[in-house]
């Protein structure tokens, strides 16, 4: 099999691998608020997917771009209590005035830096969980268990419902007139990592990836460390590695980040699928297209050269 042709093979087989999902057609919205903050306007936008399940969505707009169409971003939040984690707020959407954990408020990051972002709440989190694992603070982990479980049942995974939101938002995000269509890019943390590389891997409208907190092998990660089962594909490892997967990417931008003492997504990992990865970008001959760093850090975000580099790439 020549590789255009695996690389084909392999996105037809990952999309059968998530399982798929019926849309309820455009992705349409509502603006539930709207609040004037320190360089830019943060809108709550109502939105809907599939039929019977909506969610909201914070979108975050730079001052200053009024005479053009700018490029946007789709934030992807990790384990927490969803896209308030991300946008600088606590989960009862006041204000956040401590310093940042682990996602390090990365929407506002980009945000200053002159991208429109738009951070999805993810079914299994934060306002999506069920409601028998609803709690009073918010902080209940997540409902990826007892979501997967039963998805698989009926052929399915919560990755492909997550997925198949994601790229609706992108539909939403580039009807926006205040973006560019042409230049979409996303960021994903930790899970929010796995849903943003199958995202892109499918949708080729994101000219520019970051991924932290994810890349590794299956073999040092999702196999070596426990994880949540919602990082569990059925059969996926039969047909490639973790680093061929992200590869589909190719020859696309694509930053990856990740902790030298990240505890589930370790340092060897990491560096097997960077030399993995840039194997492929060197053979579809687009090897400036990849970067990566190495921070000394957990698992965490970074953003010490991510989030400038995605802001260059876009802009």
């Amino acid at each position: 099999m020549l590789p255009s042709e695996r690389k084909i093979y392999l996105k037809e087989t990952l999309e059968r691998l998530i399982g798929s999902f019926e849309p309820s057609g455009k992705c349409e919205a509502t603006i539930i608020e709207r609040v004037v903050c320190d360089g830019y306007v943060r809108e709550r936008v109502e939105l809907s997917a599939v039929s019977g399940l909506s969610f909201a969505a914070y979108v975050l707009i730079p001052d200053g771009y009024e005479q053009t169409t700018i490029p946007a971003v789709l934030a992807v939040h990790g384990h927490g209590y969803g896209s308030r984690e991300i946008v600088g707020l606590n989960f009862d959407g006041t204000v956040d005035e401590n310093p940042p954990g682990i996602h390090q408020h990365f929407a506002l990051q980009l945000v200053k830096r002159g991208l429109l972002v738009i951070a999805p709440d993810i079914v299994g989190f934060g306002e999506r969980l069920l409601e028998g694992d609803l709690t009073e603070d918010g902080l209940a982990p997540s409902s990826c268990y007892k979501m997967s479980t039963q998805l698989l049942m009926l052929g399915k995974t919560l990755t492909g419902l997550r997925v198949m939101e994601s790229r609706l938002v992108l539909d939403y995000l580039a009807s926006r007139p205040e973006v560019d269509a042409e230049r979409l890019g996303i960021m994903g943390f930790s899970g929010g990592g796995l849903i943003s590389y199958i995202t892109a891997a499918l949708d080729e409208r994101l000219k520019a990836v970051v991924l932290t907190g994810f890349t590794s092998t299956f073999k040092e990660s999702i196999i070596a460390v426990d994880h949540c089962i919602c990082n569990h594909i059925p059969d996926i490892l039969l047909y490639a590695e973790l680093p061929e997967w992200i590869g589909l990417i190719a020859p696309r931008a694509l930053f990856l980040e990740s902790g030298e003492h990240d505890p589930i997504f370790p340092k060897q990992g990491f560096l097997q699928s960077v030399e993995d990865i840039r194997k492929i970008y060197e053979a579809e001959n687009a090897a400036n297209q990849l970067s990566s760093d190495l921070f000394p850090g957990v698992h965490e975000i970074s953003g010490r050269y991510s989030y400038d580099w995605l802001a260059e790439t876009m802009i």
